[in-house]
């Protein structure tokens, strides 16, 4: 029973663990959150990031680096 339990702990810890631009990328800007608007250049992506996520994780970091929007380069004031 202790083996399921510390498996499902770990299974757990890892799933919240496994998006590297949320955990390291910083704040999330507001530009980073929202799609751009008609007219409005598209967001650039952190390459590293997304190769992080794709190589070490296999992927399921991607879903929430996407879905938060860190995944995303932040839009330097002007």
């Amino acid at each position: 029973m202790k083996k399921v339990i510390l498996a499902l702990g770990l299974f757990v810890l890892l799933l919240q663990i496994t998006s590297c631009a949320t955990i390291v990328g910083g704040q999330v800007t507001e530009s980073q959150r929202r799609k751009p608007l008609p007219g409005e250049p598209s967001r650039q992506i952190k390459v590293g990031a997304l190769l992080a996520d794709a190589f070490f994780f296999g992927g399921i970091g991607l879903i929430v680096d996407f879905a938060t929007g860190a995944i995303y380069k932040p839009v330097p004031k002007k």
